[in-house]
């Protein structure tokens, strides 16, 4: 493993994949990553569905108009739901757990990329969670945040640019430094 810091530096979003299916042990690991992030009040109230079958892939990726296509050709596409009625707090746990999948992802040498669900509607209107919920045949009451891609990449990113950090969204002790005592 490298560092946390080369890992988040070099962790980019994948959205072309290779054919090469993805070994299952990567699968365990990369949904045990999920497992093992912190949910408000131990809840652990999301649920994740893997999708590796091509044909409802291809359905999947209709969830909305732009910025699904990745599922189109990924291997494998997680998708993360989480119970609001055990935890109000449900969005972070669950985007917790989906970016602990992306980064075993990385560290496996995968790529993976965040298709936005929650709020996002399909192309006839129709609100894209429902739209998976009902694909997947998922219970209703479960809103689908995210689907996470995973795949071998098929493109090379650069990594992230340390000089392009935004240190003016840093603010210490109070917003600006003249009323800080």
């Amino acid at each position: 493993m490298k560092s946390f810091h080369d890992l988040i530096t070099e962790r980019r979003s994948i959205r072309r994949y290779t054919d090469r299916p993805i070994d299952a042990e990567d699968v365990r690991l990369i949904l045990e990553a999920a497992m093992m992030a912190p949910t408000s009040k131990s809840t652990r109230s999301w649920q994740f569905v893997c999708v590796d079958k091509p044909e409802l892939l291809q359905r999947l990726a209709d969830c909305k108009p732009a910025g699904a296509l990745p599922v189109k050709n990924c291997p494998l596409a997680i998708v993360v739901t989480a119970d609001p009625a055990k935890t109000d707090p449900w969005i972070e746990d669950a985007s917790i757990a989906a970016t602990y999948m992306q980064l075993q992802a990385a560290d496996l040498g995968l790529g993976s990329c965040w298709i936005q669900v929650h709020g996002r509607q399909t192309a006839d209107g129709t609100p894209s969670d429902e739209f998976v919920t009902s694909l997947l045949g998922m219970p209703e009451e479960l809103p689908v945040l995210c689907i996470i891609t995973i795949g071998h990449p098929a493109e090379e990113r650069k990594p992230q640019n340390l000089d392009k950090l935004t240190w003016e969204n840093v603010h210490i002790n109070s917003w600006t430094p003249d009323t800080a005592e």
